[in-house]
């Protein structure tokens, strides 16, 4: 349990809480690639379809991924996977986004090379020489060779599988017997360690709804129990799991934690809106002004 510092209690509208302001190929990409539809004021992929991903691939988005990077990295105590990787030589990593998990991979690992894939180019053109990326679908079949690479990992994609276990069979066959695959997901829930948080608080209306859209789109969020599951099912051996805590606001006494509840705070300014928009609207079908309405008490309610 996360202790909450007690100067915070008496003054809950602090300044601490006030804002920061803060190719499917390798070859050349097709002008198809870079279509994008523009909804709710921003900017979303349609290459694949507009079903494919829901959240927006702008500049604004593309900033919140690099900060969600950062906290991923406190959360775990900066290491960038838990596995006990030694001197790995193809290293991939789906739905890579900004790109910048694979890029800093490649600088700790300068022997290996690192694969990032993603359905939107949204990556940087200067990047380490031993990192590239790829326009690609993980849900479509797999075009790398067999027992090809030592590490397979994916991160906050759990949105985006439509079938985890054709995911896992395309994982296991294309890792080596001796190699690693690691999945970091949320489990898009909202708790509270004193039990204070009401059954009408905005930011747990929010998340029930964001559950509500992904499982009508069969894509339940997945757990940790799933999560165990998944690789069993696909074949997997030594399984291991782990969870942490993301607390949301500077309260926690601890610095590191408060320093980490500060970020998340500033992450979901955009944060929210980038997840519920488009599956408020397209999927559980409210209208835009309600699914606004939505995201803002979420945020007020931090």
């Amino acid at each position: 349990m996360l202790e909450v510092d007690p100067t915070l209690l008496g003054a809950p509208d602090d300044e601490d809480y006030d804002s920061a302001g803060y190719d499917t190929s390798t070859a050349s990409l097709s002008s198809s690639v870079h279509q994008y539809l523009f909804e709710h004021g921003r900017r979303y992929h349609t290459y694949y379809g507009p079903e494919k991903y829901l959240i927006p691939t702008d500049e604004k988005e593309q900033d919140r991924l690099d900060l969600h990077h950062e906290i991923m990295r406190m959360l775990w105590d900066d290491r960038l996977h838990e596995c006990p990787l030694h001197q790995p030589h193809q290293i991939l990593d789906i739905d890579t986004g900004t790109g910048i998990w694979a890029i800093e991979m490649a600088d700790q690992y300068p022997m290996a090379e690192i694969i990032g894939t993603h359905l939107s180019p949204i990556q940087p053109e200067w990047v380490p020489a031993n990192c590239r990326f790829e326009v690609d679908d993980a849900m479509s079949e797999w075009t790398f060779k067999d027992d090809f690479f030592d590490f397979i990992h994916g991160r906050n994609i759990g949105s985006g599988v439509s079938n985890w276990d054709h995911l896992l069979s395309e994982m296991i066959c294309c890792v080596n017997p001796r190699g690693y695959v690691e999945l970091c997901e949320y489990s898009i829930t909202i708790n509270c360690d004193d039990g204070t948080m009401k059954p009408d608080n905005g930011m747990k209306l929010y998340m029930d709804s964001l559950r509500e859209s992904m499982t009508k789109m069969v894509r339940p969020p997945p757990n940790v129990g799933y999560l165990t599951q998944l690789p069993q099912k696909a074949g997997f051996e030594e399984i291991y799991s782990s969870e942490v805590k993301e607390p949301v606001g500077p309260w926690p006494k601890d610095p590191r934690q408060k320093r980490i509840g500060a970020m998340v705070l500033l992450n979901c300014e955009t944060g929210l809106e980038s997840y519920g928009m488009a599956a408020f609207t397209g999927v559980l079908g409210m209208e835009d002004e309600k699914a606004r309405d939505m995201c803002d008490a979420a945020h007020y309610h931090m």
